[in-house]
């Protein structure tokens, strides 16, 4: 059973376990411990000039935690790395942003999402572990006449933040994005030195994330409409046939498209492979059983489309770093 909380309500627990002694001041920020009631873990924020923010959160929840969101018309643009663990976010009515995606484990996103309403979802019994960046688009408007940027990016930084929402998967993190990162969770300077080198880290990861950006809009195919719905479409099927998927020569037809133009506009619209789009729904599927229902790893392994529980539990240790049954014994106490 998952725990629902507004973002008010999970502020205040916050706040509690401050009270209790459960956070620390630190030169550049604080870092808080999750509350006892939610599980173990921190979170860090380090405030740097010019409105940059560093937020590192590490821990595991006892349950899976819905937290509603409510965000302000004014917006930083927000870079996520996801080291460990994942999260569903579900946007409804919003033109701009899938109603309903994940975020995943070593892959990172840049998005602004002003003036909406969501919900985000954290799994009980996952590691959790990734860095955010927040930035003023004030920050960039050095960059507002870049014609290479994509659209979104250049309206914000040119300071048409009204309505100018989006939210960018950049793909796998690279091996120099991980090095970046770690050097940054494991900063050996203090004070003003200690605030430079977030900085320049901070700065190094925005712009590799930024030039990635670049390159797909420049490299990226264009969609047409009649496209986009016809790969949720196919979507939809998938989702509905994924105890017994279709070829996929076979969905591609379903939908009328050729199986090249299915395989890149999963790539560009879901950014993953049909495949990996099924494997996805059927761990996320296996989740919520292995939470909600009194079933055995090998029933759920049945129920989502797997005839091998062996299989099943290599794919879920892969997905998310713990077996199915640790999982189970950890989210039901």
């Amino acid at each position: 059973m998952a725990i629902f909380l507004k973002a008010a309500e999970f502020t205040d627990l916050c706040q509690q376990g401050q009270i209790e002694s459960l956070s620390h001041q630190t030169g550049l920020g604080s870092s808080t411990l999750l509350p006892r009631s939610l599980g173990q873990g921190t979170y860090r924020q380090l405030r740097l000039r010019g409105g940059l923010t560093i937020e590192i959160r590490e821990g595991i929840l006892q349950q899976t935690l819905r937290i509603e969101q409510i965000h302000e018309p004014v917006f930083p643009l927000t870079s996520k790395f996801f080291l460990s663990g994942s999260a569903r976010v579900e946007t409804p009515g919003i033109k701009e942003i899938q109603p309903n995606y994940v975020e995943r484990q070593g892959f990172n996103y840049l998005y602004h999402l002003p003036d909406l309403e969501e919900v985000e979802e954290w799994h009980g019994g996952e590691v959790i572990h990734l860095v955010m960046i927040y930035a003023n688009t004030d920050y960039f408007h050095f960059l507002r006449d870049d014609q290479a940027l994509p659209t979104p990016l250049r309206n914000i930084f040119q300071g048409q933040k009204s309505q100018q929402r989006f939210h960018q998967s950049l793909g796998p993190i690279s091996p120099t994005m991980e090095q970046l990162l770690q050097q940054l969770v494991d900063c050996p300077y203090t004070g003003a030195t200690q605030a430079l080198y977030l900085e320049s880290k901070a700065l190094e990861l925005l712009t590799l994330q930024l030039e990635t950006w670049k390159q797909q809009h420049l490299n990226a195919p264009t969609l047409r409409k009649d496209d986009i719905d016809r790969l949720h479409q196919a979507r939809d099927l998938l989702i509905q046939q994924s105890g017994n998927p279709p070829l996929l020569i076979d969905l591609a037809h379903q939908v009328g498209l050729n199986d090249r133009k299915l395989k890149q506009g999963f790539r560009q619209l879901f950014d993953t492979t049909v495949f990996g789009y099924l494997q996805d729904y059927r761990m996320e599927q296996a989740k919520q059983l292995l939470e909600e229902d009194r079933l055995t790893v090998a029933a759920v392994a049945t129920s989502v489309g797997y005839r091998n529980p062996e299989a099943f539990s290599t794919a879920f240790r892969r997905k998310f770093a713990v077996s199915p049954k640790a999982y189970q014994l950890n989210v039901r106490g």
